[in-house]
């Protein structure tokens, strides 16, 4: 009977064995889009066949995730998101150096953030920093468009405005470190504490905001404008703007986190998100930033940047942990927790 038992047992844990999938052989921390992610971890994984295991968190979470798994690292490569926080992780050595074979392919803004990180980081995208508003609900309630930011502190827009929360969102960080360097330090509190009284939710995910102005949840939405486009081309009635007194922008990243299980693996997805091919994908998926290589044209509906009154951002200032913990720590005290 016992060998009965022990027969039936093992031919169960045989059983077991070969229905269990196999296991991922790299995992991804992805920092954009949903569809986006999926459908970049999907190709990879048909052209190359190594097997992908995807986590979509916003950037400000993967970072906080670096940190708390830096003795026993879970994920391989951080692909996607604003760049300040893989910035502030090369900066806490959480990301590992690495130079591509593709780098002089690359425009000089990406080259320059691989500069910048001591090679543990480099541009994958760039996108401009806005906000929108949706059209009807202004015309319903026969408002002026909102033109600069100074507009989004005028009382008609009292609870209007909607924006995500920069401890979580690299959008929001972007936002913060934008508003500071166009205005000045003290001035920037200033306004955010105004803007604060019109806020009616921040959001974890920087891409949110531009999703609720669509469903017409919120009139004005604080975004990286090619967010707001995507939600334009699904019909919503939305509008982007760039900001008059000028804006800040974003550098999408991509890293190599340290003491990644699957080093070589993760090398080889890096190569082939710096490919015109890979970077083609994303219109697709309705991701309209301009691609960092320089072989591949910028898709049609992304904005122009010619048109956009861009600010010297100053991405090694803003993309350190120190000057990160400072600000954020300010706005805390100063923004978020003060009443509404």
């Amino acid at each position: 009977m016992n060998r009965m038992k022990l027969a039936l047992w093992g031919s169960l844990g045989l059983a077991l064995v070969v229905a269990t999938p196999a296991r991922a052989q790299l995992s991804v921390y992805c920092g954009v889009d949903e569809d986006w992610c999926r459908g970049m971890v999907n190709a990879f994984t048909q052209q190359t066949g190594i097997r992908t295991d995807m986590s979509r968190m916003s950037n400000g979470e993967i970072y906080a995730r670096l940190r708390a798994e830096k003795e026993n690292p879970r994920g391989d490569i951080w692909w996607g998101g604003t760049g300040d926080p893989h910035l502030q992780a090369a900066d806490d050595g959480l990301t590992e150096p690495y130079v591509s074979p593709l780098l002089p392919q690359l425009r000089d803004w990406a080259q320059k953030y691989s500069q910048v990180s001591h090679q543990r980081t480099v541009g994958i995208y760039l996108g401009a920093l806005g906000f929108g508003y949706n059209k009807e609900e202004l015309a319903s309630r026969k408002l002026a468009p909102p033109a600069c930011w100074a507009d989004l502190i005028k009382p008609e827009f009292k609870g209007e405005v909607q924006m995500a929360d920069p401890n979580s969102s690299g959008t929001a960080w972007t936002v913060l470190a934008t508003v500071v360097q166009v205005m000045g330090e003290d001035p920037a509190f200033a306004y955010l504490k105004k803007l604060h009284q019109n806020i009616n939710e921040y959001t974890k995910a920087g891409a949110a905001p531009a999703l609720a102005m669509g469903r017409g949840e919120t009139m004005v939405g604080i975004a990286f404008q090619h967010d707001i486009i995507a939600v334009a081309k699904t019909g919503k009635p939305v509008v982007t703007v760039s900001p008059c007194e000028g804006t800040g922008y974003e550098i999408g990243a991509m890293s190599i986190i340290k003491g990644a299980k699957h080093m070589d693996e993760a090398k080889k997805f890096y190569e082939w998100a710096l490919t015109p091919a890979a970077q083609a994908l994303a219109p697709k998926f309705n991701s309209f930033q301009l691609p960092s290589n320089a072989n591949l044209a910028p898709p049609p509906e992304s904005p122009d940047l010619a048109k956009i009154k861009l600010i010297n951002y100053d991405s090694a200032k803003y993309g350190s942990a120190a000057e990160r913990t400072r600000l954020l720590k300010r706005w805390n005290d100063e923004v978020k927790s003060q009443a509404r």
